[in-house]
């Protein structure tokens, strides 16, 4: 039902972009009636792929949903991208606009008021000049005007071109040619770079941007820690999303990554299916492909999308994988020169939805030793201000670094606290968010790419 109510506000969202855009495009391309039919059911059929590539699992085989998937997520993200671009556009336009005519009105009353301050001038002139001829003799006043008294001066006959009032008319010249439309150019031409970078994002994050895998390596002091512990590295996979998207060949790119990455420890911070149980199998696959890459092994926490697919499949497929699940647990790391206490918590999300669910920091802390440093393992970063003054690191995921970020990233201003990547520091506690290796809702990355992480901790 939850999934059922998400499905209808995407359809109305991406439906209203699509109108939006559809307009605009026709307007700008001068489309005849065809090609806007065509180009309706084009934007109609991205749309009802992406819907169905989640709807329809296990009524059509995976290939197909597959590419129904990126095919009508690819569409439908070239529309939102688009519609927003179009809408800076637009907005543009109309304040330019207001400012002209702004402009135009201040103007023309700055002109009406100096015609009406010269009439005025040219008012009191004239009536002072009347007053001094009537106070004069006439034979004066004809001196003055160049003949005799009572003879009016001989007046010039009005030259070509002169009106009968003595004003001048401009002579009529060729039709000049109209000016060009450089306004209109330049709207049109903002509105085509709107498409084409649209388009052209939306293209690139989905067959190339979701698998321009990085290793992010980044050193943090824990307040504590062993000097035989200095330099111990964890290796952090995050929002794996194993389902429709992500199969077998990122499998085989996580674990090269994770080889390439050398850690002491692997960790995995949630969301690790995506929403269809059916892939448990290839998260136990997984762990078990991981587990000798490091001499701790690997841990492991849950995430909400973990949650939806079903926990319990989650946690036996990793227990099967030989990995270590911390949910609401903790366990030590090190040896006879000294350990961290590394802690798990469940996802902030089985508060709301599990009897007696989410995350139980105390019941973690009881198995292990009080005088420990400890890093904790969290998917969601939420949590940090609760746990910044029991732990010395946070390591979470879930934020996916905005996953699609154009220019901007909306999710600094979206997301609680603007925790949403890379390293944060609350009360002398630090926070590590990982951008996640899969994706969520549309199989696209655009300026947040995938990353495997290697955390250094370094004596304090």
């Amino acid at each position: 039902m939850r999934f059922v109510i998400f499905s209808l506000i995407i359809l109305l969202v991406v439906g209203s972009m699509g109108v939006y855009v559809h307009r605009r495009a026709s307007r700008l391309l001068g489309l005849g009636p065809r090609a806007r039919r065509a180009l309706s059911w084009l934007l109609a059929a991205g749309l009802v792929a992406m819907l169905a590539s989640r709807l329809a699992r296990g009524a059509l085989p995976d290939g197909v949903l597959r590419g129904m998937g990126i095919g009508g997520s690819t569409i439908s993200l070239a529309v939102l991208i688009s519609a927003v671009l179009l809408g800076v556009v637009d907005l543009g336009r109309l304040l330019a606009r207001l400012g002209r005519a702004a402009f135009a009105r201040a103007a023309g009353s700055a002109r009406a008021a100096g015609s009406a301050r010269a009439a005025g001038s040219a008012r009191a002139a004239g009536s002072a000049r009347s007053a001094a001829v009537a106070g004069r003799p006439a034979d004066a006043t004809a001196r003055d005007a160049g003949g005799p008294a009572g003879e009016p001066e001989p007046r010039e006959p009005a030259a070509r071109g002169d009106s009968a009032a003595g004003a001048p008319v401009a002579a009529p010249t060729p039709a000049a040619f109209p000016a060009f439309p450089r306004r209109a150019f330049l709207a049109n031409g903002a509105a085509g770079s709107a498409f084409l970078i649209g388009g052209g994002s939306a293209v690139y994050g989905a067959l190339l941007g979701r698998h321009d895998y990085v290793i992010e390596e980044i050193a943090i002091p824990i307040p504590g820690l062993p000097r035989s512990l200095d330099g111990f590295s964890i290796v952090q996979l995050s929002d794996i999303h194993l389902g429709l998207f992500v199969g077998e060949p990122e499998m085989r790119a996580a674990e090269d990554l994770v080889r390439k990455a050398r850690g002491d420890l692997v960790v995995m911070t949630g969301d690790l299916i995506d929403f269809d149980p059916r892939y448990a199998e290839h998260l136990g696959r997984l762990a078990r492909r991981l587990g000798p890459l490091a001499r701790e092994g690997v841990a492991a926490i849950p995430g909400n999308h973990d949650h939806f697919a079903g926990i319990d499949a989650t946690i036996d497929a990793l227990e099967r994988g030989g990995a270590h699940v911390l949910r609401n647990r903790g366990r030590v790391i090190g040896g006879a020169g000294g350990g961290f206490a590394l802690l798990g918590v469940d996802d902030v999300w089985a508060r709301r939805r599990v009897p007696g669910g989410g995350p139980d920091l105390g019941r973690a802390l009881a198995d292990v030793p009080r005088d420990l440093p400890r890093v904790l393992l969290c998917h969601n970063p939420v949590f940090f201000p609760e746990a910044a003054g029991e732990v010395a690191l946070q390591l979470s995921g879930h934020t996916h670094g905005g996953q699609v970020n154009l220019l901007v990233r909306p999710a600094d201003v979206v997301l609680p606290h603007g925790y949403v990547a890379g390293l944060y520091e609350r009360g002398g506690a630090h926070l590590y968010i990982n951008r996640g290796f899969g994706t969520a809702g549309p199989p696209a990355r655009i300026g947040a790419p995938p990353e495997v992480s290697r955390i250094v901790l370094v004596s304090a």
